[in-house]
């Protein structure tokens, strides 16, 4: 009897010490592959939910998140609008679930759409948009062109239609100076 308290007591406390290793593994696991996630992969399991974002300029959105992408998140917006956010603009992200995507999984075509390609779209439709600056300023127009790291806008009043006689300015401004770009749809 007295042997086999003593081997039950040994593999009890081999159990317990294995058990501990076996949490102490699994928490530097996932340390380790939560370090690997990037902004993109914590935010694409959002896609679908409500979101806020608040980003340079004293910009605050709040709309359904309909795409992630490593340089930008396009958002649906009350009232029919959509825009598209810099992410390196990106301040802060509200109403994220708690889920991650795994690391690198984004497909190779929504890979290779960058934030120039999607405003190129933009500029096809001509529609009006509200360029927002890091600075926090506004700009209404169409954009016209869009480069590698610039785009052209027509400044015009909001909501009217890009002719001639109301483009008040033609700019050309770094992508970098950009926040957001918000149209009607």
């Amino acid at each position: 009897m007295r042997w086999e308290g003593l081997f039950a007591d040994l593999e009890a406390q081999a159990r317990a010490l294995a058990t501990a290793e076996a949490g102490a593994e699994i928490g530097d696991r996932t340390r380790s592959e939560t370090g690997r996630l990037g902004l993109c992969d914590r935010l694409r399991p959002a896609v679908g939910y409500p979101i806020r974002v608040t980003a340079d300029g004293r910009l605050a959105l709040a709309g359904r998140l309909d795409r992630v992408h490593p340089e930008w998140l396009l958002l649906s917006e009350q009232g029919g609008r959509e825009a598209i956010v810099r992410v390196d603009a990106v301040l802060a992200v509200g109403g994220v679930p708690r889920l991650s995507a795994a690391p690198e999984t984004m497909s190779v075509v929504d890979a290779r759409i960058g934030f120039c390609l999607a405003l190129r779209g933009v500029a096809r439709d001509r529609s009006n948009v509200q360029v927002h600056l890091r600075d926090g300023g506004v700009l209404a127009g169409t954009v016209d062109r869009v480069g590698a790291d610039f785009l052209e806008l027509a400044v015009h009043p909001g909501g009217e239609a890009r002719r001639r006689t109301e483009v008040q300015d033609m700019l050309v401004l770094p992508v970098h100076a950009v926040v957001a770009v918000r149209r009607q749809l």
